[in-house]
């Protein structure tokens, strides 16, 4: 067995063997399913109350991702509790020396980590289209109707990436108790406040959560955005980016 695989062999080891890590994905799965779902439901019983404005701007995709927004603090939670396990029991010193290469140690917890929040991340988003479709009734729509699969394939990219920028978020920060006050505030509730008001609505417009959003947007007017739903993702993937190389640059120059 080559260093590289001892160290993805640890580094899932690492994850499956922490109960809380496993269940925040868990949770992550039916907060958004099961939000989702009652929202369409109530969505379905006053359809016939909405402005006709309203019905022409319906995105029935969309709102079958009503409940992402809550789901999403879980899949944050599982991206600082991967890292932030490491420091707070000291494991990252036993790590480091295992793996004085710490290129090498991060893009294994990569390769660990992103294949994981990716395959729940799709799971969540198809389980949560089909289920609120079936409870919108006559006002759904299918798989292949124009730009829905890019929204749902979209959906669960956007959960994935969310986690991982958590992760180098926590590498940066390197404290749980200061990875949950800024990350699980900001994305629960100072970004969306921020998206409201006009004076910073064109700068909130950029922001990691509210970029990454409109690939799930099939309705232009429902987000309005000056930018498609591809670009937005590239957005929320360049914000990812940047946190995991700012998280390398940390995890290289500081000790552990």
């Amino acid at each position: 067995m080559t260093h590289t695989m001892r160290v993805l062999k640890s580094e899932w080891t690492k994850v499956r063997s922490v109960r809380s890590t496993l269940w925040t994905l868990a949770t992550a799965f039916i907060v958004t399913v099961g939000l989702g779902a009652l929202i369409c439901a109530l969505t379905e019983s006053g359809f016939g109350d909405r402005s006709p404005a309203d019905r022409r701007t319906f995105d029935a995709t969309f709102i079958s991702f009503a409940g992402m927004g809550l789901g999403q603090l879980a899949m944050i939670a599982f991206g600082v509790m991967v890292v932030s396990a490491e420091y707070s029991t000291g494991m990252i010193r036993n790590s480091l020396a295992a793996v004085p290469q710490r290129s090498t140690f991060l893009w294994c917890k990569m390769l660990v980590v992103g294949p994981l929040v990716l395959v729940i991340g799709m799971i969540t988003s198809f389980v949560t289209f089909f289920l609120g479709q079936a409870l919108l009734g006559s006002h759904g729509v299918g798989i292949g109707d124009t730009g829905v699969l890019r929204a749902v394939i979209g959906g669960g990219i956007y959960m994935a990436l969310i986690s991982l920028f958590s992760v180098g978020i926590t590498f940066v920060l390197r404290s749980p108790l200061l990875a949950f006050a800024i990350l699980m505030p900001w994305f629960f509730l100072v970004s969306n406040i921020l998206g409201q008001v006009h004076a910073t609505k064109k700068v909130a417009e950029y922001l990691p959560d509210q970029a990454g959003t409109a690939v799930m947007s099939v309705v232009p007017e429902t987000l309005n955005r000056p930018y498609g739903p591809w670009e937005g993702l590239l957005i929320m993937a360049a914000w990812t980016a940047a946190a995991l190389v700012a998280g390398f640059i940390v995890l290289k120059e500081r000790d552990a």
